[in-house]
């Protein structure tokens, strides 16, 4: 038997923003884009692999006190969203830099052995970029 990642999920305010950031900046491949009342999904994911990352608004399918709760999360930069691996993590990271997203730590190898680097999506999630 064996159990694979099928979709995870990233909270976003603003699924265009973000976008920009995970298919410009990262490359990755936009494969659905769902709007429902008022609300909007977007799945994203790395071209050949089958693992889905669904940008989502915080608000949708939440009642207004949790949508309000996780959206402060996001916005104070609380929350990791995913660990990328790159063939080329400084040139990922110079391509991530001049789409406009906010620099946590340039590249650098790591005392465990990893070299990344680490920056925040359009919405404040975090985001680590590591060799691949």
């Amino acid at each position: 038997m064996a159990t694979t990642i099928s979709s995870m999920f990233i909270p976003v305010h603003d699924p265009d923003a973000a976008l920009g950031f995970y298919r410009v900046a990262l490359e990755l491949e936009v494969r659905m884009d769902v709007e429902s009342e008022g609300f909007r999904w977007v799945t994203v994911g790395s071209p050949g692999q089958d693992v889905g990352i669904v940008l989502f608004q915080p608000h949708g399918c939440r009642s207004q006190a949790e949508g309000d709760a996780l959206l402060s999360l996001v916005t104070q930069g609380s929350l990791q969203a995913a660990i990328f691996a790159s063939d080329d993590p400084d040139a990922t990271f110079e391509k991530v830099r001049a789409s406009g997203a906010e620099i946590l730590q340039e590249p650098a190898s790591q005392p465990w052995g990893a070299r990344d680097c680490a920056v925040r999506d359009p919405s404040g999630n975090l985001v680590r970029i590591a060799q691949a």
